[in-house]
Order: structure tokens, then C-alpha cells, then sequence
């Protein structure tokens, strides 16, 4: 997932940056509406229809946790986590940065350009880098949430 990604999330469901809980949670029923598969007679479109709503489904998870107002309820958790906690791992996949720290914790960093990550590779310390140039530079979800609930 990168930020092109993002971009094409909001971008279906006719989102900006800005966007409330509550006026994701109103688009997604909305869109889910009219594209359910359930609602559609015909097979092949009922087809197209599930992948649609797939694709809906999958753009609002991941827009809620992406979120203002999401990330300002952990905002104290993250700051707590990001400040005093040191990286266990970390690595890099299409310009999303993976960081597990030693509590458990795990996070996600959208946008990370590979000259960041290799400067990351190559700090004395991983930690006190990413403190400086990754914590408060990037769009950025908690995934220890993700793999609780699935």
C-alpha cells in the first residue's frame, strides 16, 4: 500500500484527507447500497458488484484508520510508543515502511521513499532515526489493531 493507493481509495469513494468518521461511515453505506451484491439480478453484474463492494469495503477500513479523528483518539498511545519504545524490526515494501517495536506494537508509514529507508538501514541507531525523520513526517496506521481483531 502506498500513497497512490490512498489516493485511489478516497478517490472511490469521493473523499478528501479531511473527511469525518461520520461522513466515511455515511459514503460507505451509501456506496454499499448500490452496490451490493444481494440487490442485483443479473450474474454477471452481480459479479461485478462484489468485487466493487470489495474494493469499497477495503478502501473504508483502511480510510478509518487512517483518519483524523482516529488517529487523535491514539495520538497519547502512539506518542507514548514512538517516544520510549525502541524498534524490534523493521522493513520496507513499495514505499510502506513496517516498524514492530519491543512492546508489540506495529505500525505502517505511507510514503516512505527509498532513500529514507536506506538511511534507516544504515543509523547508528534505527530507533533515534526513525524519531527524527519517520514518526511525526508520515501518514501512518497502527496494525497491531488489524491483526488483533482479525
Amino acid at each position: 500500500m502506498n500513497t497512490k493507493k490512498i489516493i485511489e481509495y478516497r478517490t472511490l469513494l469521493g473523499v478528501t484527507k479531511t473527511a469525518t468518521l461520520k461522513e466515511l461511515k455515511t459514503i460507505y453505506r451509501n456506496c454499499m447500497k448500490d452496490m451490493h451484491p444481494d440487490a442485483i439480478s443479473e450474474d454477471a453484474e452481480r459479479e461485478l458488484a462484489e468485487e466493487k463492494s470489495k474494493e469499497i469495503i477495503a478502501a473504508y477500513h483502511f480510510l478509518v484508520s487512517i483518519a483524523p479523528e482516529t488517529l487523535d483518539k491514539d495520538r497519547t498511545e502512539y506518542t507514548r510508543i514512538s517516544t520510549s519504545t525502541n524498534i524490534a524490526d523493521f522493513y520496507y515494501e513499495k514505499g510502506v515502511l513496517y516498524i514492530t517495536f519491543l512492546d508489540g506494537s506495529a505500525f505502517e508509514y505511507f510514503g516512505v521513499l527509498r532513500p529514507i529507508y536506506i538511511k534507516m538501514v544504515n543509523a547508528e541507531s534505527p530507533s533515534r532515526f526513525a524519531r527524527r525523520h519517520i514518526y511525526n513526517e508520515y501518514i501512518y496506521r497502527s496494525t497491531s489493531k488489524l491483526v488483533a481483531t482479525e
